[in-house]
Order: structure tokens, then sequence, then C-alpha cells
């Protein structure tokens, strides 16, 4: 799997950076939102708390899939902001047995 990033937007109101990228998966399954926000992670290294993958979009028999994050600059804004909704689909499987 490789991420693309193609935009970067800041938000100072919502104290966050909208990111929209690109992922390409050839010859494999459509990837899981946490396997995406790791690689995320990795390639803009930051704080995998604070990014959170909102959609991800993939283009039929392509290969490829469209997607939407958003990175805050504390949890705070982060829980007070997003949806529940979109915080639990972004949480690890241990994370969410505590």
């Amino acid at each position: 799997m490789e991420i693309n990033v193609n935009e970067k937007i800041e938000n100072p109101l919502l104290n966050r950076t909208e990111i929209r990228f690109d992922c390409t998966y050839q010859g494999d399954a459509t990837p899981k939102v946490l396997d995406v926000k790791n690689r995320l992670v990795a390639t803009l290294n930051v704080d995998k708390n604070l990014l959170v993958v909102h959609n991800l979009k993939p283009s039929y028999g392509e290969g490829k899939a469209h997607g939407y994050a958003k990175l805050y600059d504390s949890e705070e804004n982060l829980n007070k902001i997003e949806r529940d909704h979109v915080v639990v689909k972004n949480k690890e499987a241990a994370e969410e047995a505590e």
C-alpha cells in the first residue's frame, strides 16, 4: 500500500490541518481505516492520537482510493469537534477493550 498526500489545508478556526490523499493498493483488498491511519502517521511523522481518517473512498476496479484525514493540534480539540463514531473507528482494538 502506498500513500500520496495531495493537499494539506490549515484550518485555524478548528485547530487542525485537513489532508487529502490517494491510497494505491494494486492486487490487494481495500485497506482498513486503521492500516491507512498507521501509514499516514508514518508518512507525515505525526502523533497517531491526533490524526483521524475521516473517510476512504475506493475507485471501482482500480486498486486506488481517495481519502480525507484531519490532524488536530491537541486531543482535547479532537474530542470536542469530531463525532463519536469517527473517533471510535480510528481507535485500535486494544484501546476499545479498556
